[in-house]
């Protein structure tokens, strides 16, 4: 998958666009290549945390502009990439029970920037910067950014976001809320695998049940989201990782959580 980088160490898993020379736009190589990583370390018990990021000075640009054209000059339009390959991308970011940590090195760009905005927590490079330009070529905005970007920064600022298009810096953008932090960019790699680095040590199955009580919270009842964490939290009270932890804290001693 040389457009796409897949590596694991110490229950990592690290993804990496790989499209430099092209601001790590995705052709439909690309896309696929994502997806199948993405697969990869959400169906690996080995990889209890992932690590989103692009290779060079972006983070990733959004759809290749240059297929994006010759698909339209050949009447194919979209040739229905958004249903084949970024819902599903998306779908398996959000779904997959383990935390994923965007680090955002520089342009994340239409479905590039929606690729951040679905991880579970972001951490930017001062040189990052989000650009919603569905708008200004004429498309709605899509791979989810409707439904997670007004979820992030509330309905006023993304109907703002999306309509007028206008860039945000590093610094924006952790002021509204669409990045955990910002830090120097020759720290963002360390900083960002710190995080992915403890979230993986943590307990993996009480993290995945935190991921489907927020997204399903997001667009349920009061009564039906206490439902769903009754059910959740007895799922979690039978894992060895509970068990341990709630052993640690009587004894007054760290926990070590196995993701079991």
């Amino acid at each position: 998958m040389d457009d796409v980088l897949y590596s694991v160490d110490d229950a990592v898993a690290t993804v990496t666009i790989n499209r430099p020379e092209a601001m790590n736009s995705l052709t439909t190589r690309a896309k696929a290549d994502l997806l199948e990583a993405l697969t990869t370390a959400s169906q690996a018990y080995a990889v209890r945390a992932v690590l989103l990021t692009g290779s060079g000075r972006a983070f990733c640009a959004g759809q290749d502009l240059n297929e994006h054209a010759a698909n339209l000059e050949a009447g194919r339009g979209l040739n229905d990439t958004v249903r084949v390959h970024y819902n599903p991308i998306v779908r398996t970011i959000t779904e997959m029970g383990k935390p994923v940590v965007a680090a955002v090195n520089g342009v994340a760009a239409g479905a590039g920037a929606a690729l951040a905005f679905a991880c579970d927590l972001r951490v930017a490079s001062e040189k990052a910067k989000f650009a919603m330009a569905f708008g200004s070529i004429g498309l709605a905005p899509d791979s989810g950014s409707s439904w997670t970007l007004q979820r992030l920064v509330g309905l006023a600022r993304a109907s703002e976001f999306l309509l007028l298009g206008e860039p945000l810096d590093a610094a924006r953008a952790l002021e509204l809320g669409i990045v955990s932090r910002v830090v120097p960019a020759d720290e963002l790699g360390a900083a960002a695998r710190e995080l992915a680095v403890r979230l993986a040590r943590g307990p993996t199955g009480a993290y995945a049940a935190t991921k489907r009580a927020l997204n399903h919270a997001a667009s349920s009842s009061l009564a039906d989201a206490l439902a769903l964490e009754a059910d959740l939290q007895d799922a979690c009270a039978k894992t060895d990782d509970h068990l341990n932890a709630a052993r640690a804290f009587l004894n007054k001693e760290r926990p070590v959580f196995e993701g079991r």
